[in-house]
């Protein structure tokens, strides 16, 4: 059994990631790192923490279902099994995927996802003007996307919302119901993977697990008045200092 104030460490970035899922997606920038500090080999950690934010990410979706519309032409239930799919075949991968290996990749990661939070509305504008996306273009990248979701996770809301923005020109606020849908979905078919094949730690799972609860709902109802500003400055420095801290750790 965890001591308190590990439970509490857990709770408390429980309640962090599931806010951050529901303002901007990067949840998984203060759940993971938080996990690996407690002693959680990498590989356990980021299984232990997609299955802790599944409730808080099914909360946020609930709070935010009104907003739910199709997406450049595809239905949100065809955007949602390819993104189930998609995510089990990426924790399938994690699963088979060596703790070191996966230390190495990490950084990778979310370097990639705090670009696509950097670059957010600008791409999209210029790649608008040049190019002209089709239901065929939103599906391929949903499938690529709902893979990296199942396999990692971290940023995978913004890397959505950047994508969306990119292939159909919608805003950030447009699309804060249909990425809240497609993280509960992608962690879904991740946590069938993860417990079925004994990769979570329940002892740090569960009291953050109740703090996601709280941090999604929270976080949705908190994110309708926030400006888009704030959202994205607030996640684009936390990505930042995480990846920086993930390549030292690799690479230091």
């Amino acid at each position: 059994m965890a001591d308190p104030l590990t439970l509490a460490l857990a709770a408390g970035a429980g309640l962090l990631g599931g806010a951050m899922n529901a303002l901007a997606g990067g949840g998984s920038f203060a759940t993971m790192p938080t996990l690996i500090a407690l002693g959680l080999p990498s590989t356990v950690a980021n299984a232990t923490s997609n299955v802790a934010v599944q409730p808080g990410a099914v909360a946020s979706a609930w709070a935010y279902r009104g907003g739910l519309a199709p997406l450049g032409g595809v239905g949100v239930r065809t955007l949602a099994g390819i993104t189930f799919m998609g995510g089990l075949a990426g924790s399938l991968l994690l699963a088979w995927t060596p703790a070191r290996a996966f230390d190495v990749i990490v950084p990778w990661l979310l370097l990639a996802a705090t670009i696509a939070i950097a670059l957010g509305r600008h791409a999209s504008d210029w790649l608008s003007a040049r190019f002209s996306a089709g239901p065929r273009s939103l599906v391929a990248g949903q499938a690529l996307l709902g893979i990296y979701g199942g396999y990692f996770g971290g940023g995978v809301g913004m890397m959505l919302t950047a994508m969306w923005g990119l292939l159909t020109g919608a805003s950030p606020a447009e699309l804060a119901a249909p990425r809240t849908l497609m993280l509960a979905v992608a962690n879904s078919a991740a946590t069938i993977v993860f417990v079925a094949s004994g990769m979570v730690a329940w002892a740090l799972c569960l009291p953050m697990m109740i703090g996601s609860i709280a941090g999604g709902y929270l976080g949705a109802l908190v994110g309708r008045s926030l400006p888009p500003g704030v959202i994205r400055g607030w996640t684009l420095l936390v990505t930042t200092v995480t990846t920086a801290v993930f390549f030292w750790r690799a690479y230091g």
